[in-house]
């Protein structure tokens, strides 16, 4: 198996479930459940990776604390090798607010995760580079298409999961998808970033340019465009405990069939299926696919 390098986030999550919907004034709410698990899209999708059998490398940032030794343990009990740099900052946090039927809110300091700079990025012997959460890290973002310029010179493909833009500007965006060679966006970022609602228009804009778009779209499945094709996945019927990280599994399951040489139809049923199971418990990483898990599903 092809080796898979992570460039992004990894601090705690804190999960709430239940009455999450804020009421000021000290007013007391009760929760249904809380649980403290990994976060950070690029932490999570490393351990769904590793636990689908790539090997799997995650450069990240944290601080010498609690939450910093809570990352690297679990990083650790999960099979992924992490060169985490230790910074002055304190560890990032999530408090993610699950209100049920697939939305949340994300209530994010980030902490040591902006930390992370193109210069930190070694490829070492990986045959793919992939960056999360590009907009909580500027520093990063400002690299990125040198980063991933160096990594097509050197012979990896790329790919890209911006996540949410806290600023609502999209700003460089366009810049790092001249090098990269799989984006995977949700609806929303890939409106923001092409500018338009019409999903399949903006798709066919950023394909013209050389990238292949590979869409998130919930409960539907999946939708992609490529050179040359397009096509859809349908979603899978599941027990939803919490969402969070399905995409960061989605990820995951795409790049396992896309680093094995898989077809783009089973490349797409396999993120659809990681996506999808990781949602059966709390957190981002409790119920994450085992690759039996996949092939049951995909046939």
């Amino acid at each position: 198996m092809k080796k898979l390098l992570i460039v992004g986030d990894a601090n705690p999550d804190l999960v709430l479930r239940g009455d999450v919907v804020p009421r000021f004034g000290q007013a007391e709410q009760l929760l249904d459940a809380a649980d403290l698990v990994l976060g950070g899209s690029a932490a999570i999708m490393a351990c769904g990776a590793a636990r689908l059998g790539i090997p799997t490398r995650l450069i990240a940032a944290i601080g010498d604390d609690l939450y910093g030794r809570f990352v690297a343990d679990t990083l650790a009990e999960r099979g992924v090798t992490a060169d985490l740099m230790v910074v002055d900052a304190g560890t990032g946090l999530s408090v993610v607010l699950s209100a049920g039927g697939g939305d949340r809110a994300i209530l994010t300091l980030t902490g040591a995760i902006s930390a992370v700079r193109g210069s930190d990025v070694n490829f070492g012997d990986a045959a793919h580079l992939h960056v999360s959460s590009y907009f909580l890290q500027p520093d990063l973002a400002a690299d990125l298409p040198e980063v991933f310029a160096k990594a097509r010179a050197a012979g990896l493909t790329t790919s890209l999961d911006t996540n949410w833009d806290p600023a609502g500007r999209w700003s460089g965006v366009r810049e790092v998808l001249a090098y990269t060679d799989v984006f995977l966006p949700n609806a929303a970022e890939l409106a923001a970033v092409t500018g338009t609602d019409d999903l399949a228009a903006g798709a066919l804009d950023l394909v013209g340019a050389g990238t292949m778009v590979v869409l998130k779209d919930g409960a539907n499945g999946a939708r992609a465009w490529w050179p040359g094709g397009s096509g859809a996945s349908a979603g899978i019927a599941v027990d939803v405990i919490d969402t969070t990280g399905a995409g960061d599994s989605f990820n995951a399951g795409f790049l396992s069939g896309f680093l094995a040489g898989d077809s783009m139809p089973r490349c797409l049923a396999r993120a659809v299926s990681a996506g999808s199971l990781s949602t059966r418990a709390a957190g981002g990483i409790a119920a994450q696919a085992h690759p039996h898990e996949v092939d049951a599903l995909i046939g």
